[in-house]
């Protein structure tokens, strides 16, 4: 008789519980979609400051706004902390052509990669040669590269649903391609944008050298998929064409730049730390609205949804806006440095940068038991149409931060139009739904909740009789 009359305890406790979370999610929800702040912090990043690259002034003055901003919000600690990135400046705009027969050129979309060095002063220009991968170079040898420019025509594969598996599949062209060329002798290298659309925009991103001393590094470009696919052509045609391009890009010194930081401290166990957070760096091409704007004014959002929810977190509850996450990690690592010296104990981090879309739910790196414990919470999610619960990756910034004792999480938004934008010219403030952005705050927010209000190591009583 008394075991069942424990069980009937536990069972409406259960159930109390089960409504309380309920009632906060729909708070949490309701809060951000009628009262939201993040599509008005996003408009000012982009449309009030721009791009905002790593070491540039427009960087530096997004620090400050939202600096401003977490002071604001009345938060219980809001900081800067300081980090060295790189600064790499495009400088004028890039040209390009290709020609058939000599003067009759075409012109085409360019734009440098990301620490690309620049071409000769007058622009660089030699016959051009086409591959499907960066890995077929060795095969041509250096017979049939030196001298030359290759085009590295690689398309993201169009039939993965999942788009960043299909970006993951070929974003070392963009990365490694001009060090492997060079290693041939070639003279400079173009790589077909990632963009799973056909379109006019070529898009920029991170590449590298590897340890080629700074005299055989050659320039490297990405060409619009539109232009790859007209070159492509061409070339079956006509193997025997020049290519031109010019582009005036720099690598400066490094400089110091800050990691944005505001903190609402745990009732009970402020010494657990859970981290929230998107890159406030962006490309210099668009305004960085999708990537990663929306990260930031999202994970922004959710200390101010807590508060304006009523919960107060038992836990210490930081929203880190990263700098430098495009082409160094640097603010990333810095901040998982200073956690380590400071022997912080950090239970969770949930990362957002993978465009304002409509959110679709999350990805997990934990145990299984943990992951059990947080598929127990879908039947709180399903009202708001977040149906994906995957075990898989988390974030970049906050990948620095894994060990045994943290587990980690990534917002997953419908990313079917992401690379359309992404690392483009067309990254831009329109392209972002105000409905979709709160959404995606209001799910980050009611995770965080449930993480904090149940804990990561193990299940309570009441969440085990959930499942």
């Amino acid at each position: 008789m008394k075991h069942i009359l424990i069980v009937v305890f536990l069972f409406t406790t259960v159930q109390f519980s089960a409504q309380t979370d309920a009632e906060n999610l729909k708070k949490i929800y309701t809060n951000s979609l009628t009262d939201g702040m993040s599509y008005q912090w996003l408009d000012h990043l982009s449309n009030q400051i721009g791009g905002r690259l790593s070491g540039s002034l427009n960087a530096e003055l997004a620090v400050q706004y939202t600096k401003e901003e977490f002071d604001k919000l009345g938060l219980d600690k809001v900081w800067l902390q300081p980090v060295m990135v790189p600064r790499w400046v495009r400088g004028a705009p890039e040209f390009a052509y290709f020609e058939t027969s000599p003067g009759v050129t075409t012109n085409v979309n360019i734009c440098a990669l990301g620490g690309s060095v620049a071409t000769p002063a007058g622009g660089l220009k030699a016959k051009i040669i086409e591959v499907g991968s960066y890995t077929e170079i060795e095969a041509l040898g250096a017979d049939k590269v030196k001298g030359k420019i290759v085009f590295i025509n690689r398309p993201m594969q169009a039939d993965l649903i999942n788009t960043f598996e299909a970006y993951g599949g070929c974003s070392v062209e963009r990365y490694a391609g001009a060090a492997e060329a060079a290693k041939y002798g070639a003279v400079g290298t173009i790589v077909r944008s990632l963009n799973l659309r056909l379109d006019d925009f070529p898009h920029t991103g991170s590449m590298g050298y590897g340890d080629l001393p700074n005299s055989k590094r050659i320039p490297s470009a990405a060409i619009s998929t539109n232009d790859a696919e007209l070159l492509s052509g061409i070339l079956a045609l006509n193997g025997n064409i020049n290519f031109f391009f010019s582009q005036n890009c720099k690598q400066l010194e490094d400089v110091q730049s800050y990691n944005v930081i505001g903190e609402l401290t745990g009732s009970e166990f402020p010494n657990e730390i859970m981290v929230v957070g998107g890159h406030l760096d962006s490309w210099d091409l668009g305004d960085g609205s999708h990537d990663d704007g929306a990260g930031v004014v999202q994970s922004m959002d959710v200390l101010r949804l807590l508060k304006a929810s009523g919960i107060r977190p038992k836990r210490t509850i930081r929203a880190v806006l990263f700098m430098n996450e495009e082409n160094g990690l640097r603010g990333g690592k810095k901040y998982a440095e200073v956690a380590k010296s400071k022997k912080e104990k950090h239970v969770f981090a949930l990362e957002s940068d993978s465009g304002g879309f409509t959110p679709r739910g999350f990805s997990f790196d934990c145990s299984d038991i943990m992951f059990a414990k947080i598929e127990s919470w879908k039947p709180l999610f399903k009202p708001y149409l977040i149906h994906y619960f995957e075990k898989g990756g988390s974030g970049a910034d906050i990948g620095p931060l894994k060990d045994d004792n943290i587990v980690l999480a990534g917002l997953r938004p419908d990313s079917q139009r992401y690379f359309d934008h992404h690392h483009a010219a067309n990254d831009t403030f329109e392209h972002v739904n105000k409905r979709e952005l709160e959404l995606g705050a209001a799910s980050m927010t009611a995770l965080i909740y449930l993480i904090d209000t149940y804990g990561t190591e193990t299940l309570s009583n009441n969440v085990e009789l959930k499942n």
